[in-house]
């Protein structure tokens, strides 16, 4: 009797942590360099926190009122970038399913071609999109060009890897029925997996309109085209009365199409 309430108190009592092992101390004291050598080349003092906060004090008072003189011209700037983020998603879209499919594991057609599609898309990920606008605006030139091959390449990193996790989740069950009755591999992933997974797609490609229209803001600073450069224009000249127009009108944008964003994945999901 006694030993059993032995066994039940000792379960009452909460877990030790176990001792850290030598590579845990190696990356803690790692973890903790970097963050005090981060902080320490930052140059934090107080009289810089101080002067950073009258400047932007200084900011906003030279922003307001906004301008609003050359609201026409910023607008078609802004149409500009949404349809760089438009077209460069679409294009990222339609061709991140098909590596996708070749990048999961139940729908590859051999293990070797679904290792290099994840390393294509692993590198597509990893590079900045900043990066792949600057080799653009080299290959192509300044312009609309350059931001669309950007968002292409960026979508495709993104959108590729969650369809594949999500077609990598999909239940065997509906493609082995159609496996069943003859059915080709072409067959199997348009009858099974693309329609199971639609939602999520949806969903995904969704998300990847609002993060392009975002990018495709940022781009501009580097000539790929759209408002950014108007952005980087007027913070150059210290016009920042236009600049915070720009800015106002660059929030409304994302936000509405975030709005209808929200909208279309309660509609489909």
């Amino acid at each position: 009797m006694m030993n059993k309430q032995n066994k039940d108190y000792k379960k009452m009592i909460p877990p030790r942590y176990k001792k850290p092992s030598l590579i845990t101390w190696i990356l803690t004291v790692i973890f903790i360099s970097f963050m005090f050598t981060g902080i320490s080349n930052a140059g934090l003092s107080p009289e810089r926190l101080g002067s950073g906060i009258v400047n932007m004090f200084s900011f906003i008072g030279n922003a307001f009122p906004p301008d609003v003189s050359r609201t026409g011209s910023i607008i078609g700037s802004i149409i500009e970038t949404f349809e760089i983020a438009l077209v460069g998603t679409f294009f990222g879209v339609i061709l991140s399913l098909p590596i996708a499919i070749l990048a999961s594991r139940n729908t590859t057609p051999h293990p070797l071609i679904r290792t290099a599609t994840r390393g294509v898309v692993s590198t597509l990920r990893t590079v900045p999109d900043l990066i792949w606008a600057l080799i653009f605006v080299i290959s192509v030139g300044l312009g609309p060009l350059a931001g669309i091959l950007t968002i292409i390449v960026d979508t495709i990193g993104f959108c590729a890897r969650f369809f594949s996790e999500r077609i990598e989740e999909i239940e065997k069950g509906p493609s082995q029925a159609l496996e069943s009755t003859g059915a080709t591999q072409l067959g199997i992933i348009s009858g099974s997996v693309i329609p199971i997974g639609f939602p999520s797609f949806v969903g995904t490609s969704l998300y990847a309109v609002e993060k392009s229209i975002r990018s495709a803001v940022i781009l501009g600073l580097v000539g790929a085209g759209g408002i950014g450069v108007e952005l980087n224009t007027a913070m150059s000249i210290r016009a920042f009365d236009e600049a915070l127009m720009i800015i106002i009108l660059i929030l409304i944008v994302v936000i509405t199409v975030e709005q209808i964003s929200t909208l279309i994945r309660k509609k489909v999901i």
